[in-house]
């Protein structure tokens, strides 16, 4: 993609319907990187986990978790960063990157509300990990994400027994997605002649926010920062993965689906602080209690949450 152009066509028009195209024609060189900005480089390996998002050949999206010591995630040069860990067998993840190879990370650090987002594509799989070649990296600003400290880590994460896959939701998933203040979300540019972009991202609000009903899962979107990176993929390509972790107890679930995107939602105006809704009707479930190793304390909610409201109850 040429430096005059560094939005897909997804972006370019959700940019164009909010008036915003031609300001972010102008500052998006300035803010997508063909390779890692040396802040970057010293962020990862200060993380001790970072969110994958992958896309499987038959075109379902999953979003997990990537954990190490400090220092597993670090960049030997501006176009390279390597994960020194191994994928878990149960992550869906897993399958999907060794098939197609197209990577989307966040590195988010949830002390500091500090995050950065890369694509690219996987170079190398040894026994230690993967090496990622970035294709695209940028950083994005701390607000909605709600403040964490973390209290412990698991010598391992749960028995692979424990492991239960589906394609319903059950009240304990339910529970989780209704309590919840933070989830990530990956989806993908398919390319013609080459590997689909993987992108993952951070969704954040009040406990609550994502409504859930059976199957189907409703997220608002707030006012971001008009890179509509997430949306401008799902308007291109209606498939999304969401990872949502219980960040006291380690349990992960993982959903895969189709995207329904409401640009013009009606239930949109009932929810202070939210532009736009789009759903998710679940097809494939993946659910890991202790799936991850890390164990968080919950600290403070993001002041941008003070600009938006929750669901109405009637």
């Amino acid at each position: 993609m040429s430096k005059a152009q560094v939005w897909h066509s997804g972006e370019r028009e959700l940019q164009r319907r909010l008036g915003v195209a031609e300001r972010m024609a102008e500052i998006g060189p300035r803010l997508l990187n063909p390779v890692l900005p040396e802040q970057h480089r010293g962020f990862y390996p200060l993380l001790r986990f970072v969110v994958a998002g992958a896309v499987s050949p038959d075109g379902n999206l999953w979003a997990g978790l990537l954990e190490g010591e400090p220092g597993f995630a670090w960049s030997p040069d501006p176009t390279l960063l390597r994960l020194n860990t191994v994928v878990s067998r149960v992550d869906p993840c897993a399958d999907a990157l060794l098939a197609t190879g197209a990577i989307g990370l966040l590195g988010i650090d949830l002390q500091t509300r500090r995050r950065n987002r890369l694509s690219g594509q996987i170079s190398e799989v040894d026994s230690k990990g993967i090496s990622v070649r970035v294709e695209q990296a940028f950083g994005n600003c701390p607000q909605f994400i709600q403040q964490r400290q973390l209290v412990a880590g698991a010598e391992a994460p749960a028995a692979d027994s424990s492991v239960v896959s589906s394609n319903l939701l059950t009240p304990r998933m339910r529970e989780l997605i209704a309590a919840a203040d933070t989830c990530f979300v990956a989806s993908c540019l398919p390319r013609e002649g080459g590997s689909p972009a993987v992108d993952v991202s951070h969704r954040g609000g009040w406990p609550g926010f994502v409504k859930v009903s059976e199957n189907r899962l409703t997220l608002p979107e707030f006012a971001g920062n008009r890179f509509f990176n997430t949306l401008g993929n799902l308007l291109m390509n209606p498939r999304a993965g969401l990872l949502f972790v219980d960040f006291a107890s380690g349990d992960l679930l993982q959903l895969t689906g189709r995207v329904e995107l409401e640009w013009e939602a009606p239930d949109a105006s009932r929810f202070e602080g939210v532009e736009h809704l789009w759903h998710l009707e679940v097809e494939q479930v993946v659910w890991r209690p202790g799936g991850s190793r890390l164990r968080w304390q919950f600290e403070s909610f993001s002041p941008a949450l003070r600009r938006t409201g929750v669901w109405p109850t009637v």
